[in-house]
């Protein structure tokens, strides 16, 4: 559990370290991120960290793949979590 909690805590900073690259790569005129990697940051278990991120960095909140998206996929490891945990 412990070991689960490190990996959580890792892969929603670094979801969030992505969304505010991006956005400075975007307000810079740089190289993006590709949006699969993104998505994927937020699947390998770092909704919440991106969608922090979407939130403070102002970033990618005007397309819905992503403001509907992202939210899903948290939904998703929510009920993921509460079988695994609770049903069983």
């Amino acid at each position: 559990m412990q070991y689960l909690m490190i990996y959580l805590a890792a892969v929603n900073l670094a979801a969030f370290a992505l969304c505010g690259i991006d956005k400075f790569k975007a307000r810079h005129d740089r190289w993006r991120i590709p949006e699969k990697t993104l998505f994927l940051s937020a699947i390998a278990g770092g909704s919440v960290g991106f969608m922090l991120g979407m939130k403070l960095f102002r970033h990618k909140t005007k397309h819905k793949s992503f403001t509907i998206g992202i939210p899903m996929i948290f939904i998703l490891q929510m009920c993921l979590a509460v079988y695994l945990l609770f049903i069983r």
